[in-house]
């Protein structure tokens, strides 16, 4: 049996309970009264994908139907894999400890670009064709892929028979509907795609053909028979009553995130103009206090975790923010709960709220400014002040905090160099203003960390036109911020320039980039996210030997007429309203958020539902 050969090597590697199932709310079936049954990948780690509340939502959903059964599959690391591989152990899943291959449905969480090579490892691993033109028309297994990755989903397209868009709470369970339908005829693969591609939010690539212009840029994406020559995104009308689970899965070993999350709300009413969440979960919608209080009250005690997280783009913009954290903390509190926030808005920082967060929070607080100088912060509609960024340091300096850190994007559309030395300039006055203070706390010095990203241009945001500076640029400028600072009270980090090309190439390329991720798959590539397994001389010789340029897709203006390879998806933010929006960020002017006024972007005239009334 598997599950024999599977204990026999566990106490051989790291982490064994990784690879054993049979945590506390785990979801068990009698697979003969089960008709569906879809194996949930995450394509990292288990330490990373338990963390995931998306997994842990439409886990629970699934199962929630009595005759489909929905199991959790992880990418194993690398000394279980090696020992897979030589002992012919196929990739399985947790709660039965069956072969991915047997399942109905394979289905990949795609949450960031360089997941991308471990999809085809773990289909290789289960035995499955890499290509979803090899397998041939059994019905199935049939290779699924949804998260915010695929919103552009064309450099995986040739990988996954199904691509869903948007949200998944509802057109997972109509597209297993249908399957089940299609399962009792007896039909083939090619029938029930054809099928599925009807359902609003479900993409087929194999129905779909790709032109391109002499110049590499996509000429036109055909449809096939009766395929969409447009796919729709979905998403759910109403937080409050949507599904959401009572119980989660509670692992036996440490993960990320060790604790309850509770989602408060989706969308972003910001409109910053690099950020692609923001954009692509519009319309912004929230949940009731009443509803987050309870579902954290439930969540708590069914599991027992003694941590409770409040998951979203901007829970401070949550129009009951007050309220909901007095009564949240009244009752975490009482319970012996630690309530943990994400990162805050500088502009809506108060007094009243830092009185809440101190509860919570002992460590240092984090913002995120993203540019050094109101002119850049203008350009990427940030719509903070420089006088907002200090009041909020002293208010919280003034409330006992001596530590903060400060989020910044480098390599940003039109930046000067008085931008990056602005960053420094920045953090040298927030150092100054802390010495000012009176009542800063006693016997401690100020410490001001600052953490630069490389801008990576995302579809479906203003900035998917722009330009990603080159690495010896950006190189350059980190030098040049280094060199600007004067204070060791100022610490710098930044990340990996080869792994933000990397992610703009694969955010932003067509269809013929599957044949690179094949071949970086094929040269050892995986886990890219991971330093320590990141090969980027391998993805190099990757691209060249696919004749394929990384600088095509990741360091050229895209002109506004240009069909973008993921033109035909609609995530309702119309491309008029994006390009609007980056003209405007050439003049370095800003749009108000949507609670102060709609601009327009599409989401109202797509779906009828307005952000605010």
């Amino acid at each position: 049996m598997l599950k024999d050969k599977i204990e026999k090597y566990l106490l051989s590697v790291q982490k064994p309970s990784r690879y054993i199932g049979g945590e506390c709310g785990s979801v068990i079936k009698d697979k003969s009264k089960v008709d569906v049954r879809f194996a949930f990948c995450f394509p990292d780690s288990y330490d990373i994908g338990m963390s995931h509340l998306g997994m842990k939502i439409l886990y629970s959903l699934i199962n929630e139907r009595e005759n489909y059964w929905c199991e959790r599959v992880f990418a194993p690391w690398e000394d279980f894999e090696a020992i897979m591989r030589e002992n012919d152990i196929p990739l399985y899943a947790l709660e039965s400890l069956d072969p991915v291959k047997e399942f109905d449905f394979v289905g990949f969480t795609m949450q960031y670009e360089l997941s991308y090579t471990n999809v085809l490892n773990m289909l290789d691993l289960a035995g499955i064709p890499v290509w979803a033109k090899d397998r041939g028309e059994e019905l199935s297994p049939i290779v699924v892929a949804g998260g915010p990755c695929v919103c552009n989903p064309e450099p995986l397209a040739d990988f996954f028979d199904i691509i869903i868009l948007g949200e998944g709470e509802e057109v997972n369970l109509e597209i297993m509907d249908l399957y089940h339908e299609f399962k009792r005829k007896g039909a083939k693969r090619s029938e029930f795609l054809r099928a599925v591609s009807q359902i609003k939010g479900a993409y087929v690539p194999s129905l779909y053909d790709v032109e391109y212009n002499a110049d590499n840029t996509v000429k036109a994406v055909v449809p096939k028979g009766n395929a969409p020559a447009v796919v729709t995104k979905r998403y759910i009308k109403d937080m409050d009553s949507v599904y959401y689970p009572e119980n989660f899965v509670v692992p036996f070993t440490d993960i990320v995130h060790n604790r309850v999350s509770v989602e408060v709300l989706r969308g972003c009413i910001r409109g910053c103009r690099f950020c692609q969440a923001g954009f692509i979960y519009r319309p912004f919608r929230e949940k009731s206090t009443l509803n987050i209080c309870k579902q954290s009250k439930v969540l708590c005690e069914n599991t027992g975790y003694d941590e409770l997280s409040l998951c979203s783009l901007s829970t401070s913009d949550h129009s009951d923010i007050n309220n909901m954290l007095s009564n949240l903390i009244d009752y975490t509190e009482g319970e012996h709960i630690n309530l943990a926030l994400p990162s805050l808005r500088i502009d809506n920082f108060s007094e009243e709220l830092l009185e809440k967060v101190k509860k919570v929070r002992k460590s240092g607080l984090t913002f995120a400014p993203e540019a050094g100088t109101q002119r850049l912060r203008d350009v990427i509609n940030k719509n903070v002040t420089e006088e907002e960024i200090m009041n909020t340091c002293r208010i919280a300096f003034e409330g006992g905090y001596s530590t903060v850190k400060l989020y910044f994007m480098m390599g940003l559309p039109t930046e000067t160099d008085e931008d990056i030395v602005g960053i420094a300039e920045l953090a040298q006055r927030i150092v100054d203003m802390y010495y000012t203070i009176e009542n800063r706390p006693k016997g401690r010095g100020v410490q001001v960390s600052i953490s630069t990203a490389t801008f990576v241009p995302k579809p479906f945001t203003p900035f998917q036109f722009e330009a990603q500076d080159t690495k010896e640029e950006i190189e350059r400028k980190q030098k040049l911020l280094i060199d600007s600072i004067k204070t060791k009270k100022i610490k710098v980090s930044w990340h990996n320039s080869d792994v933000s090309l990397l992610e703009a190439v694969l955010a932003k390329g067509d269809r013929r980039l599957s044949e690179v991720i094949f071949a970086a798959w094929k040269k050892g590539c995986k886990f890219d996210s991971w330093g320590e397994h990141f090969k980027f001389d391998k993805w190099v010789e990757a691209f060249e030997e696919c004749g394929i340029s990384p600088a095509f897709y990741a360091h050229r203006f895209r002109e506004y007429d240009e069909i973008l390879p993921w033109d035909h998806i609609n995530y309702y933010v119309s491309k008029n309203f994006l390009i609007n929006e980056d003209k405007t960020a050439r003049m370095a002017k800003t749009t108000p958020n949507c609670r102060q006024k709609c601009s327009a972007c599409g989401v109202v005239k797509e779906t009828g539902v307005r952000c605010f009334d």
